[in-house]
């Protein structure tokens, strides 16, 4: 629902702007004063603002919104006659003026458009941002256009972000497409997996050190602070740092100062961090395993990408998406079939996007081109998790079971999730498993599966 940040120091100027955004059944935030107003202008889609009020006037809010979002259109509300003031605030970025007493339709058109122009813009940041990153961000899912909208907003703010998720999801996706639609875009985007080398050296990475300043240290070397200054630097499994280093990552958050190993000088850096993380911070913190301050630090805004398993929307047009990347990747022009992408919007991703970016990569370059089934789903890629779901008699590939009844098993599991997503409506399951109705029904029949599946409620 797109949010309107209403300003004016009248209460009654409040109360009908506030009637007449909810009359278009957009969400309003309503302040006082200009102060007031910067406190709710990042959660805000477009801003309406009176120019005359005491204090902060509208002028002045219109520049510190600037400051902080171009991309947020900002409507001025003066008095009839103020032509001079109009002209001054559309020259300091002012979407549009509407004249006091507003007339209704002109208002509410005014608001409509400003929301208009707040999504293309959004959406022409992401696209450019797709365009850097040398990938297209893929998303169904109500929960995932969320989260990417939250991206594009934060983007271009200032501040650290914490992406927490499971592994797998996407988190470092996430950390580039901020780093893409900041200011920063032009500078260094550097990632660090603070779990990728021993903790006795992850100081020396990260702040550089002086030659001779440890054993093997037969050279000075920059670290990855120096790297990324006036950019963007990913901190991957953050959780994984030793307290010691944790306490100066914590410096050079508050300070913007790091220190080389071996070295007396401080060194001044403008970077701005990223952390990913796939454990629970707060968690950590609390047994002590965790800064606290540095928690905090990291958390200005916590961004958290949902596992495949709450965005099974999102799984069709992912396995496209990778099924054409690794088909031009490895030469083979493959299609898959309605009934292989059936079963995989139904199967368990313990390991997320990346553990289905794998099986998809795996039967591409398997495959001699053409149709790509759930044979070679089972056969080719081979995942126990993606061969069995909790309540399906299906077992790991050993000698008392045949590839034919891996297969019967997986295809009476999909069977079985299909009929309770569409609530037993067999035209339907037969629509999403690409196969006849009459097929399926002597499929429901072989798999003894109730025919009103969705009703009783489970496998019978």
């Amino acid at each position: 629902m797109p949010r309107v940040l209403l300003v004016d120091d009248e209460p009654t100027v409040r109360a009908a702007l506030r009637e007449l955004v909810e009359s278009r059944g957009w969400a309003p935030l309503v302040a006082a004063s200009g102060a007031e107003a910067l406190e709710l202008v990042d959660r805000a889609d477009a801003v309406v603002t009176d120019f005359s009020m005491p204090g902060m006037d509208g002028l002045e809010l219109l520049r510190a919104v600037r400051e902080r979002d171009e991309s947020l259109p900002v409507i001025l509300l003066t008095a009839r006659g103020s032509e001079r003031l109009a002209v001054q605030a559309i020259r300091a970025g002012a979407y549009e003026y509407v004249p006091k007493p507003f007339d209704v339709d002109e208002m509410l058109l005014a608001i409509g458009r400003a929301l208009e122009a707040r999504e293309l813009r959004l959406r022409n940041r992401q696209l450019t941002a797709e365009h850097a990153i040398g990938r297209r961000v893929v998303c169904e899912s109500a929960v995932m256009r969320h989260l990417l909208d939250a991206t594009s907003r934060i983007a271009a703010k200032e501040i650290t972000v914490l992406v927490r998720g499971e592994t797998g999801t996407g988190k470092e996706l996430i950390g580039s497409l901020l780093h893409a639609q900041s200011p920063r875009a032009e500078r260094p985007l550097v990632r660090f997996n603070c779990s990728a080398i021993p903790a006795e050296l992850a100081e020396a990475e990260l702040f550089g050190h002086t030659r001779g300043a440890f054993t093997g240290a037969t050279q000075a070397r920059a670290g990855y602070f120096t790297e990324a200054n006036r950019g963007t630097l990913i901190l991957d499994e953050v959780g994984e740092l030793p307290l010691p280093v944790q306490a100066k990552l914590l410096r050079a958050l508050q300070d913007g100062e790091i220190q080389p190993v071996g070295s007396g000088r401080v060194e001044k850096v403008d970077v701005r961090i990223v952390a990913c993380t796939n454990r629970d911070l707060l968690g950590e913190t609390r047994a002590g395993r965790f800064r606290e301050d540095l928690y905090y630090r990291l958390a200005v805004v916590e961004l958290v990408v949902p596992p495949l398993r709450d965005r099974r929307e999102d799984i069709p047009a992912l396995a496209h998406e990778f099924a054409l990347r690794y088909s031009d990747r490895f030469g083979v022009d493959v299609r898959l079939a309605p009934s292989l992408v059936a079963a995989l919007s139904v199967a368990d991703w313990p390991g997320n996007v990346r553990q289905l970016e794998n099986a998809i990569a795996r039967m591409v370059a398997l495959s001699s081109g053409g149709e790509i089934g759930p044979d070679d789903f089972v056969e080719k890629a081979a995942e126990p998790a993606q061969r069995a779901a909790d309540d399906a008699p299906v077992r790991s590939a050993d000698d008392s079971h045949t590839l034919r009844e891996q297969l019967d098993a997986l295809e009476r599991t999909v069977i079985a999730k299909t009929m309770t997503l569409v609530r037993g409506n067999q035209s339907e399951a037969a629509r999403r498993l690409g196969i006849s109705r009459n097929t399926l029904t002597e499929r429901l029949r072989r798999y003894e599966l109730a025919p009103d599946f969705g009703a009783s409620g489970g496998v019978s």
